[in-house]
């Protein structure tokens, strides 16, 4: 991801062979490709953690979005750049962060259930949190009205999340011996995805980026570093224990860029930077969670302890 998006910067040439109407196809096979991977118990999993899963859902879609409004204001970022981090903080919980979670030796299982969750949970709650928050941020700032298409936005989430991911649920369940044959290779497919459409967009907006890109990057940073941070500290707080306070931290900390990129690209066009910052945090969030799954790996959280009735069953 570093690689591509430094050589995005450097030629350009090399990333805007991509063009932008393939982001939904692409963002498609990253939803695909978590599909392929769940079956009808993983959504069956919210029984087995619900106090946890209620809590880190209750984050993804009440801290972030907030925290994403207040960045952007403390930041004082044009319009564009507001918006798409707006994008991010209300989008769902990334397929990376189940990836983070397993480097990090942390509960994929819990991992797995809150993305599926926030992803299915977001068809509503994305659209309706960006039209509220951009629309307070309108009036703040300038006093006019702007009219966001919630209809738009949701079908749109519909459209490149809900879909992929039923297919690939569906294509599982019937096919799981052929599927199981594949599954090895489709987290590459979805890595390349994501790097080919953050690369274009580092390219495509290289100019404008190298211009003012400095103090969006910052406030980025900010919004997944407080992602992380809260989701850990508040997940402590309410006795989800070391070892799940952990797994919603990068849970909550992890967003799905890609979707945001795409919402910003297709309901947005009139903010032509809006598509910036899911780019930015598209790289962000990857490198802090590697940090963070190294740090996990280097001070290991402590054993659990079982249930006494459990333990002398």
């Amino acid at each position: 991801m570093v690689a591509g998006a430094a050589l995005a910067l450097w030629q350009p040439q090399t990333a805007t062979w991509f063009q932008p109407h393939w982001i939904p196809f692409f963002l498609g096979i990253i939803m695909l490709s978590m599909g392929l991977t769940l079956t009808w118990q993983d959504f069956l999993r919210v029984l087995e953690f619900p106090r946890t899963v209620l809590m880190g859902v209750g984050l993804q879609f009440g801290i972030m979005p907030l925290l994403g409004y207040l960045i952007a204001r403390a930041f004082h970022l044009p319009l564009d750049f507001m918006i798409g981090l707006i994008l991010v903080a209300c989008s769902p919980g990334g397929t990376a962060s189940n990836v983070v979670c397993f480097i990090a030796r942390l509960n994929v299982a819990l991992s797995v259930t809150l993305t599926t969750c926030s992803t299915l949970l977001a068809v509503i709650m994305t659209p309706l949190l960006t039209t509220w928050l951009v629309e307070a941020l309108a009036r703040d700032l300038t006093g006019a009205a702007i009219q966001v298409d919630t209809l738009g936005l949701l079908l749109d989430t519909f459209q490149v999340v809900i879909l992929p991911v039923t297919a690939g649920v569906l294509i599982n369940h019937f096919f799981h011996r052929q599927v199981a044959r594949i599954t090895p290779y489709t987290p590459l497919l979805a890595v390349l995805s994501i790097v080919f459409i953050v690369d274009y967009i580092l390219a495509a907006k290289r100019t404008e980026l190298l211009a003012s890109g400095g103090t969006l990057l910052a406030a980025v940073v900010t919004l997944h570093t407080l992602g992380f941070v809260l989701g850990y500290g508040l997940a402590r707080w309410v006795g989800g224990g070391e070892h799940n306070a952990r797994t919603v931290s990068v849970e909550v900390g992890m967003q799905n860029s890609g979707l945001a990129t795409e919402l910003a690209r297709s309901n947005f066009g009139a903010f032509g930077l809006a598509t910036v910052p899911g780019a930015l945090s598209a790289l962000t969030h990857c490198i802090l969670g590697s940090l963070v799954a190294g740090l996990s790996r280097w001070w290991p959280h402590p054993p659990r302890v079982p249930h006494p009735e459990r333990r002398k069953a």
